[in-house]
C-alpha cells in the first residue's frame, strides 16, 4: 500500500488533465514545424492531427467529470 500518496481523485484528474494539454500542445508545435517543411508526408500530418484530436477528446471528457452537474 502507499500510503504516501495523499492526493484526491479530483487532484489526479487536474494533474492528468494538465499532462494531456502539455502532450496537445507539444503536438501542435510539431504539426506546425511539420507544416512548414515541403518534405512532409501528409500521412505523417494527418496522424499527428488525429492523436491531437484524440487528446482534445480526452481532456474533455476528464474535466467534465470534475464539473458538478448543475440542475437547473
Amino acid at each position: 500500500m502507499n500510503h504516501g500518496n495523499s492526493m484526491t481523485p479530483q487532484q489526479i484528474a487536474r494533474a492528468r488533465i494538465e499532462g494531456l494539454k502539455r502532450e496537445h500542445r507539444d503536438l501542435d508545435e510539431a504539426i506546425a514545424a511539420l507544416t512548414g517543411q515541403s518534405l512532409t508526408s501528409s500521412l505523417t500530418l494527418q496522424r499527428l492531427k488525429k492523436q491531437k484530436l484524440a487528446l482534445k477528446d480526452q481532456i474533455a471528457r476528464l474535466e467534465d467529470e470534475l464539473t458538478p452537474d448543475i440542475i437547473a
